[in-house]
């Protein structure tokens, strides 16, 4: 008869102190790593929704923007300029750029606005989107232009404008909010009927 070898009992709640630590050190490092992706994930919800912020439409503030123009241009003397310098003016903002085929329907219409309104308070402001500087200013010698043209650098002005493409032009009134958006090239008619509505006082 064979003798039967008997196995101690090992108690289930009896389970060595390092494999507990052990587990609970696991489940702790798991909920650290969902606290870090929910996180991750917020901040990125979050810039996407700042990234994607609704373009700026009329009645509403034109968003503020530093510039410096191209080698030759300027405004009143200065070199460089900020929106908020032109407060009390009526903007007439334009995008435009020298690969664009729309762009150089406008180009004389803004041109012959711009030296009819410069006794105004009326300041027109070419940003050239995405472009060469070269290019540029071959365009704008093409073009005869004369008021104050500046480059978008990173195309940040664009950006904040949220434009659509070129050519663009937003019209702004003396109080900094926008009074007119038109995509596509504009007319002289168009101008004058949006300028005289801005220096109303946007009605």
């Amino acid at each position: 008869m064979t003798d039967t070898i008997q196995l101690p009992e090992i108690d289930s709640d009896e389970t060595p102190a390092g494999e507990k630590t052990g587990k609970r050190g696991i489940r702790w490092t798991a909920v650290l790593m969902w606290v870090v992706a929910f996180s991750v994930l917020a901040l990125l919800g979050w810039g996407l929704i700042k990234n994607n912020a609704p373009r700026p439409e009329v009645g509403e503030v034109a968003p503020d923007f530093t510039v410096e123009f191209f080698t030759g241009y300027e405004w009143e003397g200065q070199s460089a300029i900020a929106l908020d310098d032109l407060e009390g003016k009526v903007v007439v903002l334009n995008f435009w750029a020298s690969w664009c085929v729309e762009c150089r329907y406008e180009a004389d219409v803004l041109e012959n606005a711009a030296s009819q309104y410069a006794a105004d308070d009326v300041v027109f402001l070419g940003v050239a989107y995405a472009d060469v500087e070269p290019n540029s200013l071959a365009y704008m010698e093409e073009f005869g232009v004369t008021y104050p043209h500046a480059p978008d650098l990173g195309t940040k002005i664009s950006s904040s404008y949220e434009i659509t493409g070129v050519p663009e032009t937003f019209v702004i009134g003396p109080d900094g909010k926008i009074v007119y958006v038109h995509i596509g090239p504009i007319n002289q008619a168009t101008l004058d009927r949006v300028i005289a509505q801005a220096k109303e006082g946007g009605s």
